[in-house]
């Protein structure tokens, strides 16, 4: 099965302010998702992968680190997964 990553409008735009590193991290992640499929992807521990619970029930998300998370989803076709990167956002963990 192929699996093909897609960039939401937002997530491209948010990329350009992102750090170097963070930016590294996700090109990896993708190209692990590419070669050797989600299913491995997802066995990656360092990465967190876990199904979103509430309003995002459907979506997925991994840690980049411990401040940066994707949100992905996946959406089955006839020959391939797309998967849509539909968020990079930054967790804010000051204490208020």
């Amino acid at each position: 099965m192929n699996y093909v990553v897609y960039l939401s409008k937002n997530v491209e735009k948010q990329l350009k302010k992102v750090p170097l590193h963070i930016k590294g991290q996700l090109k990896g992640w993708i190209e692990t998702v590419q070669q050797f499929g989600m299913p491995y992807a997802r066995i990656l521990k360092s990465l967190h992968d876990e199904p979103l619970q509430g309003k995002r029930k459907g979506q997925r998300s991994i840690r980049l680190n411990k401040q940066w998370r994707v949100i992905y989803s996946e959406h089955p076709t006839t020959h391939e997964i797309e998967i849509h990167l539909l968020e990079l956002t930054p967790h804010d963990y000051r204490i208020h």
